[in-house]
């Protein structure tokens, strides 16, 4: 694949950008024990690297607070240190008494570090569904852990992976730095040649500002994006559903004044046109957003523009 790309004269054009920085070998995401069997939702991904160590092959840490009549539930949870680079990644089992533990899977991680095992490792901040710090993969779908409950059926042992089709820092923290990056080429910023004339705010009637609802929500957890196979395949230079997303948010602002010079930096083969309408992006988004009509607009703005 990568010499099929090098060789393809439009995908070398000099005026699309590039974003993958240098990154030392690491661990790689994957979802394990999807390849056979159907996709159970969109945010659902497969890899074609190697599967981490099942957690049939690795030991099973108990609950140590178990009450008499405890409700116990296993959770097997991705790992991999870079404190310990050869080593491959692994699913550590653990075992949970619900009876004890919140309702949603971010409760059941943060008592799996304080009480059971404190070197797992993971984002979290508001436990609101605001930052988006929490985004992983559970039982297949990329999500947020504050807002996804635990299945209370003990017999179902739910799966916890980093996001899919990232490099991982450590457990289940992702490597977001080109993330960022491309959100950051957008200029997710209001651009105007100048102040108003009465010196006062950027005013927008109600009926401008409706035009944003469904954009400026977006909290940039990346499940999106990470769920996108065209981003899985070209995320060095396809921007992804979420900056997209954020793209329009400005391309659709009244106020904003530098709409041709948006829509020129996306006037290229890749930064845009990767996207082929396969929707894991608004099946996935936590928010309930929809990235892929954002990506229409944006499509139907540059054909008419």
């Amino acid at each position: 694949m990568a010499a099929l790309r090098t060789s393809t004269p439009r995908l070398l054009r000099s005026t699309i950008p590039s974003f993958r920085p240098f990154i030392a070998i690491r661990s790689y995401a994957t979802v394990e024990e999807t390849i056979s069997k159907p996709m159970k939702a969109a945010g659902e991904s497969l890899s074609a690297t190697q599967p981490p160590v099942s957690e049939k092959h690795t030991s099973t840490i108990g609950d140590p607070n178990k009450s008499e009549n405890a409700k116990t539930k296993t959770f097997h949870v991705y790992r991999w240190s870079p404190e310990r680079p050869t080593e491959k990644p692994r699913m550590q089992s653990y075992t949970l008494d619900l009876n004890k533990t919140g309702p949603m899977m971010l409760d059941a991680l943060i008592r799996i570090k304080n009480e059971v095992d404190p070197t797992l490792t993971f984002r979290r901040s508001c436990r609101e569904g605001i930052c988006g710090s929490c985004a992983m993969n559970i039982d297949g779908v990329n999500t947020l852990a504050c807002l996804c409950r635990i299945p209370t059926d003990t017999k179902h042992e739910s799966r916890i992976y980093p996001l899919p089709h990232t490099y991982v820092v450590k457990d289940l923290v992702p490597d977001l730095t080109q993330f960022y990056k491309q959100y950051k080429s957008i200029k997710p910023y209001l651009q105007k040649e100048g102040k108003p004339a009465d010196g006062r705010e950027n005013r927008q009637s109600p009926a401008d500002r409706k035009k944003l609802d469904g954009l400026y929500e977006c909290i940039l957890c990346a499940c999106c994006s990470t769920s996108c196979p065209s981003y899985w395949w070209n995320s060095e230079q396809y921007l992804g559903p979420a900056v997209l997303l954020q793209s329009y948010r400005w391309l659709a602002d009244s106020r904003d004044e530098y709409k041709a010079e948006r829509k020129a930096a996306l006037d290229n083969s890749m930064s845009l046109y990767r996207c082929h309408t396969i929707l894991n992006c608004s099946r996935t988004c936590p928010k309930g957003l929809n990235p892929g009509k954002a990506i229409a607009e944006i499509k139907k703005a540059m054909a008419f523009a």
